[in-house]
C-alpha cells in the first residue's frame, strides 16, 4: 500500500526546520501542496525571518513538488488558511507543529513566560484549526494533528508553562475528535522526541543526532491519510517506535453512607489502598464512561447505604447476593455429562491452540498416523467444560445467579495419566464452595473425569459473578487451587507466537460457541472493541510452550496446570510465554506482547521427572540470559531462512561477554543459503560484529536501556559496516525490542 497525497492540501506551522520541516518535505514527496510557515523566530520566541520558510520551499520545488511559503504568526490563524485558499483553492490537512520555549522553574516563571508560551501552543493552535475548520466541515473531509509532548503527559521540571500549554491542547484535540467525527474530520495528538532547535537545549548532543525527524514524520503521514480511521488518539513516538496511549483508573471505592457524613477521616481510613489499587483497572474512554461510576453511587447509597468497592459493576448486574445461599448450593451435583470423541476432536483441538505442520515436533499431535499420535494434556479442559456448559448450573438451589455477569476466572487441570485420542470420557461436577468477595461471588466447581471406572483427569473451574455480593459467604477457601505468583528473577525462557485472525473462529469448533468470541456487535455489548479469544485458547498456547521448553514435547510428562485469566487477548495479537523453572514446577506468565498487558497470571505447569525432561532448558545461575534470545533467533530463521535471506543479505556476529571477558559467540548468517545461526566461532567474516554483555544485551531486548544509549555510553560496540544494524529489526521484531 503506498500513501499518495495527491489533490491535498497540508499546512504545516513551524515548517522551517526539524520536524515541520520533515513533515512539509514528506508530504511533497507524495503529492501534497504544501504551505510552509514559519515566522523564522529563534526558539525563545525573538527576532523574525523569511529565510528557513523559503529554503524548505525551494526544496520542494527542487524536486519537482508544490509549495508556497507564509511568514505569518500562528496567532494569525486566519491568514495562514487564506495562503492555502489562494495558492491552491482548498485546506485539508492542518499540523500544529509551531512552538518556542522559555523554561524557567516554576517560582521564576513570569507572566510574560507564561503568556507567550501559552499565546504560540495552545491560542496558536486553536486559532490555525478553527480558522479551517468550516472548509473541512463544508468539504466533509479533514486531518488536524496537534503537537504535545512528553512534558505535558507527565510533567518535567522547569517547564510548567510548556507542560500545562501541551497537555492542554490534548484536551482541545479530544473534543474536536468528537464534533469532527461526523464531518469525517479526525484529529490525533503526538507527543514526538526528535531531534529539533527545541530539544537540542535539553538533550546530548549524540542523542539528538541519533533522533532524527525522519523516524516521527511517517505516523503523521499516516494519521493525515484518508484511509487513516484513527481518531481522537494520543502518540507518542521517537526513533522509530510508535506507542499509543490511554487513560486508566482504578475501581475505586465508595466512602460515604446513606444518611451520614461523609468527613476527610473517612477517605483514608480502610478504603485508602482499594482507591488507589490499579488490579482490575478500567479505562474509561469518555465522559459518559467517567460519569457512569459516579452516578451509579447514588442509587448504590440509597438503596443500601453501605461503603462499597466497584459501583460500576455492582449497578450494571443489579445483584444484591439474595438469591446465593451457600449452605445450599456447596456439595450440589451437577447432572452427570458424556463426551465422546475421536483423532479428529484431538486434531482440531492442537489447530485450535496454534500447533502448526511447520513445526515438525508438532506431528504427533495434528497427523493420525503418526507413529506417536497424541492428544495434547490440555485437551482435558474440553470433556469438563461440556459439562459446567450444559446449564446444569442454573438447577443448582442456592445459585440464583445472572448469568450475563459470569467471568471465568482461573483454571486448575491435573491429568493422572495420558489423555486417549479417543473415546468416552464420563464428567462428574460439584459445587465445591461459594465465595463472597465484596465485588462480586466465586463458584468453584469441581469436575471429574472418567473412562470407564478409571479417573482420567480433574478440572476446577473458579467462576466470578460480577455484583453478586453481601450473602454472608467467606472470602478464602482451603478447596480452590491458588495461583502462584513467578519467581523474582529473569525468566528462564521465554517464546513468543503469534495468534491468528481466525484464532477464535477455530478454536470455538472444539466447543466453546460463545458468540462474544466470533460476533462483532455481541463483542461491543461486552464494551470490546472486537470478539476475544478464548481464556482458554490462550492457556493452551502457554501449555504448549511450557511442554516444547521443558519436556521435549511429550504429553507423558505433563502432570498439572493453573492460571488466572489477567485480561483479553484479541485474535491476530501475540502471546509472550515467561517461564521460570523451579524443581518439577515451571511457573508461568503470558502476556501480550502489542501491549505488555498480563493475558495468563499466577500460572504454573508442574511436570514429571522434569531432571530428564529439559532439554532445551536454558543456564540459570552462572548461565549467560542471552541464550533465550537466540534460541527464538534460531527459531525464527529456521522457520524464514530463505526469505530473511533475500531481504537481509548479510551476516551478522554477536560477542557476549560476562564479567568482563567473552563468555559466547553467535553469527546469524543471513547472506549464505537458507540461513542458519551458529553458536560459537565463525569461521568466515561477519559484516557487522556487536559487542555487548550479556547483562546490557538483555536490558536492550527488555527495553531498558535504549540501543542508542546503549550505543552512546560504549555499553555496545559495533564493528564493520554499522548501517547494516538496522536491518536487525526483520529479525529480531517479533521476539525482541532491539
Amino acid at each position: 500500500m503506498s500513501l499518495s497525497f495527491e489533490g491535498r492540501v497540508v499546512l504545516v506551522t513551524g515548517a522551517g526546520g526539524g520536524l515541520g520541516k520533515e513533515y512539509a518535505l514528506a508530504f511533497a514527496s507524495r503529492g501534497a501542496s504544501v504551505v510552509v510557515n514559519d515566522l523564522g523566530v529563534d526558539t525563545k520566541g525573538g527576532g523574525r525571518s523569511s529565510a528557513a520558510a523559503d529554503k524548505v520551499v525551494e526544496e520542494i520545488r527542487a524536486k519537482g513538488g508544490k509549495a508556497v511559503a507564509n511568514y505569518d504568526s500562528v496567532e494569525d490563524g486566519e491568514k495562514l488558511i487564506q495562503s492555502a485558499l489562494d495558492a491552491f483553492g482548498r485546506i485539508d490537512i492542518v499540523v500544529n507543529n509551531a512552538g518556542i520555549l522559555r523554561d524557567r522553574s516554576f517560582a521564576r516563571t513570569s507572566d510574560l513566560d507564561w503568556d507567550l508560551i501559552h499565546r504560540i501552543h495552545l491560542r496558536g493552535s486553536f486559532l490555525v484549526t478553527r480558522a479551517a475548520w468550516n472548509h473541512m466541515k463544508n468539504q466533509k473531509f479533514g486531518r488536524i494533528i496537534m503537537t504535545a509532548s512528553a512534558a505535558g503527559i507527565y510533567g518535567n521540571f522547569g517547564q510548567a508553562n510548556y507542560s500545562a500549554a501541551k497537555l492542554g491542547l490534548l484536551g482541545l484535540a479530544n473534543t474536536l475528535a468528537i464534533e469532527g467525527h461526523k464531518y469525517n474530520i479526525h484529529c490525533n495528538t503526538i507527543a514526538p522526541v526528535a531531534g529539533s532547535r527545541l530539544t537540542e537545549t535539553v538533550m546530548p548532543p549524540d542523542l539528538v543526532a541519533s533522533l532524527k525527524p525522519e523516524y516521527v514524520a511517517p505516523l503523521v503521514l499516516w494519521l493525515c491519510h484518508e484511509q487513516c480511521k484513527e481518531n481522537g488518539g494520543l502518540f507518542e513516538v521517537g526513533a522509530g517506535w510508535i506507542g499509543k496511549l490511554r487513560w486508566e483508573r482504578t475501581q475505586g471505592r465508595t466512602v460515604r453512607q446513606r444518611n451520614k457524613p461523609m468527613t476527610p477521616e473517612g477517605v483514608p481510613g480502610t478504603s485508602w489502598d482499594a482507591i488507589c489499587d490499579f488490579e482490575n483497572a478500567t479505562k474509561p474512554a469518555n465522559v459518559q464512561e467517567s460519569l457512569h461510576s459516579v452516578v451509579s453511587v447514588l442509587s448504590q447509597v440509597e438503596s443500601d447505604g453501605d461503603v462499597g468497592a466497584n459501583p460500576t459493576a455492582a449497578a450494571a448486574s443489579g445483584a444484591s447476593g439474595s438469591g446465593i445461599n451457600p449452605a445450599e448450593a456447596v456439595g450440589q451435583k451437577l447432572p452427570t455429562s458424556s463426551f465422546s470423541f475421536t483423532p479428529t476432536q484431538c486434531i482440531l483441538y492442537a489447530l485450535g491452540v496454534g500447533m502448526s505442520t511447520k513445526d515438525p515436533d508438532n506431528l504427533r499431535f495434528l497427523y493420525e498416523g503418526h507413529q506417536d499420535f497424541s492428544c495434547l494434556p490440555t485437551f482435558g479442559v474440553i470433556p469438563s467444560q461440556a459439562a459446567t456448559m450444559g446449564g446444569g448450573l442454573s438447577s443448582v438451589p442456592g445459585l440464583s445467579i445472572d448469568f450475563t455477569q459470569v467471568l471465568h476466572g482461573e483454571q486448575y487441570l491435573e491429568l493422572y495419566k495420558p489423555l486417549p485420542t479417543s473415546g468416552t470420557l464420563t464428567s462428574e461436577t460439584t459445587v465445591a464452595d461459594v465465595l463472597d468477595k465484596g465485588s462480586g461471588a466465586v463458584i468453584l466447581l469441581d469436575v471429574n473425569s472418567y473412562s470407564g471406572d478409571e479417573l482420567v483427569c480433574y478440572n476446577q473451574f473458579s467462576v466470578f459473578v460480577v455484583g453478586a455480593r453481601r450473602f454472608g459467604g467467606k472470602r478464602s477457601s482451603d478447596k480452590a487451587k491458588a495461583p502462584l505468583p513467578p519467581p523474582k528473577r529473569a525468566p528462564d525462557a521465554v517464546v513468543i507466537e503469534s495468534t491468528t485472525r481466525d484464532q477464535a473462529a477455530l478454536y470455538r469448533l472444539s466447543g466453546d460457541w460463545n458468540p462474544l468470541h466470533i460476533d462483532p456487535s455481541f463483542a461491543a455489548m461486552g464494551g470490546f472493541s472486537a470478539p476475544i479469544l478464548h481464556g482458554l485458547c490462550s492457556f493452551g498456547f502457554a501449555a504448549r510452550h511450557v511442554l516444547q521448553r521443558f519436556a521435549n514435547n511429550d504429553p507423558s510428562k505433563f502432570k498439572a496446570i493453573k492460571v488466572r485469566f489477567a485480561k483479553p487477548v484479541f485474535p491476530g495479537q501475540s502471546l509472550q510465554t515467561e517461564m521460570w523453572k523451579e524443581g518439577s514446577r515451571i511457573h508461568i506468565q503470558c502476556k501480550v506482547k502489542e501491549t505488555g498487558d498480563v493475558a495468563l497470571a499466577g500460572g504454573y505447569v508442574d511436570l514429571h521427572g522434569t531432571s530428564e525432561a529439559s532439554p532445551e532448558t536454558l543456564p540459570q545461575g552462572g548461565g549467560l540470559q542471552s541464550e533465550l534470545v537466540f534460541a527464538e533467533i534460531g527459531r525464527r530463521v529456521t522457520e524464514l531462512g530463505s526469505e530473511l535471506v533475500k531481504k537481509v543479505n548479510a551476516v551478522f556476529g554477536w560477542e557476549i561477554t560476562k564479567d568482563g571477558k567473552k563468555a559466547a559467540d553467535w553469527t546469524i548468517d543471513l547472506k549464505n543459503g537458507s540461513g542458519s545461526l551458529l553458536k560459537g566461532p565463525y569461521g568466515g567474516k561477519a559484516d557487522v560484529t556487536f559487542t555487548v554483555s550479556d547483562e546490557d544485551f538483555m536490558q536492550v531486548v527488555t527495553g531498558k536501556l535504549p540501543p542508542q544509549k546503549a550505543f552512546f555510553s560504549g555499553k555496545l560496540k559495533v564493528r564493520g559496516n554499522i548501517m547494516l544494524s538496522q536491518k536487525l529489526e526483520v529479525i529480531l521484531k517479533d521476539y525482541a525490542k532491539l
